[in-house]
């Protein structure tokens, strides 16, 4: 019922409103281009634009739709636009739009859709998000850096239905999207995204609810983007299967199906409830400058005759009469005529005045009504039928800046901007005082200063380099600073080589919940020393022959990082199994330097029809024990791709997702965090395991629709995507994706 409700709301919200005019993104520093007013276009990776099938439609009264969005995301500091392509309407792959394990297969999960997930591949690491209990949840909740602003031109709505197996154990995944513009300047929008997953194992059940409502304003003067998102997510954990063997051996088990393997835990949850609240808004000063306008355009002299015609007849009886007079007069008139000519002119901003705030608030529970006894190591307090740890974040930030603008004048090259960024943050938990428990609020102010430099209006160098002190607070001291180049170099007549370098160094001091945390199961105040890094990685690309190479390196000293903490209360170490060790989760630090070099190679391969896309990336780590990796994660696929009736897209193949065998780190429910294995004990590799789907994807009109069997091999292996956690057996997925205008 909540989905249909979802449904009809945004159908009736994409009936409203007709012949937008096209907005205006002449104000920003990093973006002076338009979105095509007059018309749409195709899909521009340079401007965000998306058009899907045909440019204009026909609706129910014979009125010509325009068809067209642009999209941009924006800076979270500064609130600088940056176009961005529209993900969501994408064609290529679209069957693994809903996969939580990524498009590629690079995310270890726990089986479910949208359960938690950790990526195998540590330069794609994001704990940009201030919440750590949401960074797992990234599938749903994509990050400020990946939420798309659109400008249309005309109501845009988006519907997506996927569907994974049965009602008994399947998952369903419904996706709406609404934009529309105000006016040229303005636009508003929502988006909604709502995961039920039932999972093919017992006890791992899963509800995630995520809204969004957004608006912007982009006038000369006066720009502003907003956005408000809520988050609910409610997640069964049960803790892994109680032996491995159903999965390593499953002759021994005989009739078995997935349902009726046991897991270590049941009538166990976790919930994240989230707000998040984002408002950037500048105002520019500058000054009108006239537009030079080219002799081809300028409007034509009248001649003598037309220009004698505004005379009275006395008056032009007379001049006609004399030359002298004559000349005398029409070189009036023509005086006259050309100060009668509007001067056309544009606002050249100079200068901004820069406003962003950011207020996020998570509100996490853990609770239990059958916890079993020896499955945790500790209890501080409580009683293991009746568990409900709750724990609050609350982050402020608020940042204001003062920036010089690139291109007002021709001889300003680059952008730079002054800020200053204070940050407020506060936990919220158990606490233990004589033989009550209560609650204890941990506080940490700081307050930076930094400064960024940019150049975006090129066309062949963009660059920006940004950095940041802590001045004043908890953690003064604090530094960090980024910088990224991209350059685009003629290789042919017929292809550009695209150079992109990355690089940042900082010392911060951790996530304050890696300090403090306190839970029944777990409790821990560390005193930690402040986490240095320093990496460079940079991407070399020919588009036309599909060739790109990705390289990097990053150097941590005091790397922070969750560990197990088991004990064994088996009498066999030898013949242990996962049901025989009680759990228990620390943070640790590595005080030595740990090195991590990565290289990708993708190359995509195609001789009409047929295309082979190969995804290749090979990682090391020097302290494989606090930073575990796999050597070589994989992804081919293979697949054929035509047309039908000249209106029907078909992408019909399979594909492959494999990695290296290694030690990957374990999930806790306690904290709902993946934390290393316990090295005291015998550990658990995965890996070295091909995952093979098949598909079709069919693409017509505003119509995206995929059918797919995950899986198809399941059954011959080691078929893990976490310890303990086993993959979901074969499975037959179905999408639909539908894009309505108005």
């Amino acid at each position: 019922m909540r989905r249909l409700l979802f449904i009809a709301l945004l159908v009736v919200c994409s009936l409203s409103g007709r012949g937008q005019m096209p907005l205006r993104m002449n104000s920003d520093a990093q973006s002076t281009s338009t979105s095509g007013q007059g018309g749409s276009s195709r899909r521009s990776s340079s401007s965000g634009r998306e058009s899907w099938g045909r440019d204009t439609t026909d609706n129910d009264d014979g009125f010509i739709v325009p068809i067209g969005v642009t999209q941009w995301t924006v800076d979270e500091r500064l609130g600088s636009i940056i176009p961005a392509e529209n993900n969501d309407t994408v064609v290529h792959n679209f069957q693994w739009y809903n996969e939580t394990s990524g498009y590629n297969g690079e995310y270890n999960i726990l089986g479910n859709l949208g359960s938690p997930r950790l990526s195998r591949i540590f330069l794609h690491r994001d704990d940009s998000n201030p919440q750590l209990f949401l960074q797992p949840f990234d599938f749903l909740i994509g990050g400020l850096r990946d939420f798309r602003f659109s400008n249309t031109l005309s109501p845009m709505t988006n519907l997506a239905y996927h569907k994974v197996g049965n009602r008994t154990n399947g998952q369903e995944r419904v996706h709406a999207y609404f934009a529309s513009n105000i006016n040229k300047d303005a636009g508003i929008g929502m988006k909604f995204d709502y995961i039920y997953g039932r999972g093919y194992y017992n006890n791992q059940a899963n509800s995630q609810f995520g809204g969004n409502l957004f608006g912007y304003y982009l006038g000369d003067r006066y720009n502003m983007h907003t956005y408000v998102n809520f988050n609910h997510l409610k997640m069964a954990e049960n803790g892994g299967i109680e032996n491995d063997h159903y999965i390593t051996q499953p002759e021994a088990y005989k009739n078995v199906s997935s349902k009726d393997i046991p897991t270590l835990l049941g009538e166990t949850w976790n919930r994240n409830e989230n707000q998040d609240f984002f408002l950037t808004h500048r105002f520019n000063m500058g000054f009108e400058d006239e537009i030079v306008i080219p002799d081809s355009l300028k409007p034509q002299m009248p001649g003598e005759r037309e220009l004698l015609s505004r005379l009275p007849d006395s008056l032009r009886q007379v001049v006609s009469a004399d030359s002298l007079r004559r000349a005398v007069v029409l070189d009036s008139l023509q005086l006259q005529w050309l100060s009668e000519q509007p001067v056309i002119t544009e606002f050249v901003p100079v200068s901004s005045i820069i406003h962003t705030i950011r207020v996020n608030n998570l509100r996490h529970t853990y609770y239990s009504h059958a916890t079993p006894e020896n499955y945790y190591t500790q209890l501080y307090y409580g009683d293991l039928s009746n568990v409900k740890d709750r724990t609050r974040g609350l982050s402020i930030k608020n940042t204001v800046g003062l920036a010089l603008r690139e291109g007002f004048k021709k001889w300003v090259q680059m952008g730079m901007t002054a800020f200053a960024t204070h940050e407020f943050t506060a936990l919220t938990m158990p606490w233990l005082d004589a033989d009550s428990v209560g609650r204890r609020r941990y506080i940490e102010q700081n307050l930076f200063v930094g400064g960024e430099i940019s150049r975006q209006q090129s066309d062949f160098l963009h660059y920006n380099v940004s950095g940041e002190f802590a001045v004043v607070g908890d953690d003064v001291g604090d530094f960090s600073v980024d910088g990224d180049i991209e350059a685009a170099i003629p290789f042919s007549s017929r292809d550009t080589l695209q150079v992109e370098v990355n690089g940042t160094i900082s010392d911060k001091q951790p996530n304050p919940l890696l300090e403090h945390y306190h839970s029944q199961f777990v409790w821990w105040d560390k005193e930690l020393s402040k986490e240095f890094r320093a990496g460079v990685s940079g991407t070399i690309s020919l588009p036309r022959i599909g060739t790109a190479i990705e390289v990097g390196f990053q150097n941590l000293k005091n790397y922070t990082y969750l560990a197990m903490q088991n004990t064994f209360r088996g009498e066999d170490i030898a013949l242990a199994t996962p049901e025989q060790f009680s759990h228990d989760v620390a943070v640790r630090q590595s005080s030595s330097h740990i090195q991590v070099f990565s290289v990708t190679l993708r190359q995509n391969i195609k001789a009409g029809p047929f295309h082979w896309d190969n995804d290749v990336t090979y990682q090391t780590s020097s302290n494989s024990l606090a930073l575990p990796l796999p050597k070589i994660s994989l992804y081919s696929n293979l697949y054929l791709q035509f047309r039908i009736a000249k209106v029907l897209n078909v992408q019909l193949g399979g594909d492959l997702r494999y990695f290296t065998r290694y030690y990957a780190p374990d999930y806790s429910p306690a904290i709902q965090q993946f934390a290393i294995q316990d090295a005291e004990y015998p550990r658990v590799k995965i890996g070295n395991y091909p995952i093979v789907n098949v598909y079709a994807n069919l693409h017509i009109k505003h119509c995206r629709i995929y059918v797919a069997m995950n899986h198809v091999n399941a059954g011959s292996g080691r078929m893990f995507w976490a310890p303990h956690y086993p993959m979901d057996p074969r499975t037959f997925h179905f999408g639909v994706s539908w894009n309505f205008f108005n």
